[in-house]
């Protein structure tokens, strides 16, 4: 599963150097969810196109305003992301919606193809029999905005592409 994850990066990354100087070519978002029950620890990480991000939250892809992991990055941030993140994004374990807190935030990438990628994570002391996800991130912004899920629990993985039509999913365990 992580080889298929890391050549759907590679793909994102590979098409970037085709696409035009003003958007990134694909409208697409990244999730990975993560849990055992030996760790009892539940990790969720984001991979969000920093251009999607501003224009979500300011109206402005190119906006340096908000300076997502750099020094001057406003104390307002991550509270704005998190507004966001909870209108359009929540993962449930076992029927109860998870608080979202940030972790950790980083970038990689450059120009109209840098990523915000987001950390998550969250204590899950009982079993886990049940986990919705609802990832509609951009689907406000863009009618083509599709967004991949990986999940990964207790050794098992599934693949899950929510969009606009299809903004969540429950699987069970």
């Amino acid at each position: 599963m992580y080889r298929m994850l890391y050549a759907l990066i590679l793909l994102v990354e590979a098409a970037a150097p085709a696409a035009s100087t003003t958007a990134h070519p694909l409208r697409l978002s990244l999730c990975e969810i993560e849990y055992t029950a030996k760790k009892q620890v539940m990790t969720i990480n984001l991979k969000l196109f920093l251009t999607d991000v501003n224009e979500a939250l300011i109206f402005d892809p190119y906006s340096k305003e908000l300076a997502f992991c750099q020094p001057n990055e406003p104390a307002k941030a991550d509270q704005l992301l998190l507004d966001y993140l909870n209108k359009f994004f929540y993962v449930k374990a076992n029927g109860k919606k998870i608080e979202l807190r940030i972790q950790r935030k980083k970038l990689s990438g450059e120009g109209d193809n840098t990523a915000l990628w987001v950390y998550f994570e969250h204590k899950q002391g009982q079993s886990l029999t049940s986990l919705e996800i609802k990832n509609a991130v951009f689907t406000d912004l863009f009618f083509d905005q599709n967004n991949i899920v990986y999940a990964h629990i207790n050794g098992k993985s599934k693949s899950l592409m929510l969009n606009k039509k299809t903004p969540a999913h429950q699987l069970t365990f």
